[in-house]
């Protein structure tokens, strides 16, 4: 069977894309391993998503918006970052960036949902589903998929966006530079008796990270907790009163007391960022191309950007009657991508070391660095503006100073 395009995973990413894409003309093929009920109804994952202003509006266009329910958004009007036995912190206040919120808070499961119902109406995409990839290849010639019912999917392009963990990319021979925070994230929806007044917290504690995610109802968030794994699998063998107990304790209560309100689910923490996100006919979006450390809050971001940047370059060459697996095309895809993600991945792993290091110097430093961001409001400003602009990829203080940068 030929297409035109073929997509390897349905996540948010991959779904998204292939909504992207509708009426192009392109003949496209969706290959996921989970079979077609887990992709209509999604099991919950426990995982709220922060959605930029930008996110939103993409999310819009899309159609996905319109198909979350009420109860499934979140609002993010504020957010708090915390070190140690802090009380105040720094704060990033919505009408200090000028809008009525910084953004929203989606749960995972939502938004898969959200985006299965918008490509399972598309008659340019065909599904393969509850099917394995045995093997890929590109050549010159094409690409092709060999799935392990027996079937071959070629196509002029192929685009993975199965995961941080790509089987895809691995076996194109695109490395990526990994790294492993040896540290275990649990995600479980609680109830607590204060309200989260809708302000997201980042709480570096002394041997833990905390994280409230304020969901619509106002007493009910999403608790991230990150723990060396030892100290997390004596957590997770508590019951459920045990651990509501457990954290409220580690939130030093002030939230008053807890109740576990969702599923356990916890995942190894892992930043991962591809060598290269295109090859010959090949190009990786989602996490196959960047997975991000939590603490910013841009993983899906930066996701939809890229499948955003990836099909408005594949609409043009449509539009002008060129071939869409152009090597010019794929690497100015990389580039914009790269610029776009590269700056704030690393400045993420070096915010999560700091921020982790429990010895004392480490301490000091993020003590001396929170007191300035308080007191900077430039600093502040740019941070909010990564939330609140309408654009995506550089905050525009940065595309600024990049516009009048001149080489030396």
């Amino acid at each position: 069977m030929s297409f035109d395009i073929a997509i390897i995973g349905a996540g948010p990413a991959g779904l998204c894309f292939a909504r992207s894409l509708a009426g192009s003309g392109l003949r496209i093929a969706l290959v996921e391993q989970q079979d077609e009920a887990a992709l209509i109804a999604p099991p919950d994952d426990g995982r709220e998503i922060a959605i930029t202003h930008h996110s939103q509006r993409l999310l819009r266009e899309l159609g996905l918006w319109a198909r979350l329910r009420e109860e499934e958004i979140g609002t993010l009007r504020d957010a708090l970052v915390l070190d140690g036995d802090d009380r105040d912190g720094l704060m990033f206040r919505h009408d200090e960036a000028g809008k009525p919120q910084l953004g929203w808070l989606l749960s995972n499961h939502a938004i898969r949902r959200a985006a299965w119902e918008e490509v399972a109406r598309l008659p340019d995409v065909e599904r393969f589903t509850g099917v394995r990839v045995n093997a890929v290849r590109s050549t010159a010639a094409g690409a092709e998929v060999s799935l392990d019912d027996g079937e071959t999917v070629r196509a002029q392009l192929l685009v993975a966006a199965d995961s941080r963990f790509s089987e895809t990319r691995r076996a194109m021979g695109i490395g990526a530079g990994m790294h492993d925070f040896g540290k275990t994230m649990l995600v479980l929806r609680m109830r607590h008796d204060v309200p989260h007044a809708q302000v997201a917290w980042e709480w570096f504690g002394h041997g833990q990270t905390l994280a409230l995610l304020p969901l619509h109802d106002p007493h009910t968030s999403s608790v991230v907790l990150t723990l060396a794994p030892p100290a997390m699998r004596e957590l997770l063998v508590l019951d459920d009163a045990a651990l509501a107990v457990a954290m409220a304790a580690r939130f030093g209560q002030r939230l008053g007391a807890m109740q576990v309100a969702g599923p356990r689910c916890a995942y190894p923490l892992v930043g991962v960022y591809a060598k290269r996100f295109v090859a010959e006919r090949f190009a990786l979006i989602g996490d196959a191309a960047v997975g991000m450390h939590p603490v910013t809050a841009h993983g899906f971001n930066f996701g939809l950007l890229g499948q955003a940047t990836l099909a408005r370059e594949l609409r043009a060459a449509v539009e002008a009657g060129q071939p869409i697996w152009n090597p010019a095309l794929l690497q100015r895809y990389e580039h914009q991508h790269r610029l776009a993600t590269r700056p704030l991945y690393l400045a993420t792993q070096l915010l999560a070391g700091l921020y982790t290091d429990d010895r004392r110097p480490a301490r000091v430093v993020r003590k001396l660095a929170l007191g300035a961001g308080a007191r900077l409001r430039p600093f502040k400003r740019l941070v909010m503006s990564g939330l609140t602009a309408e654009h995506g990829g550089v905050p525009a203080p940065l595309r600024r100073l990049r516009r009048t940068a001149r080489p030396v």
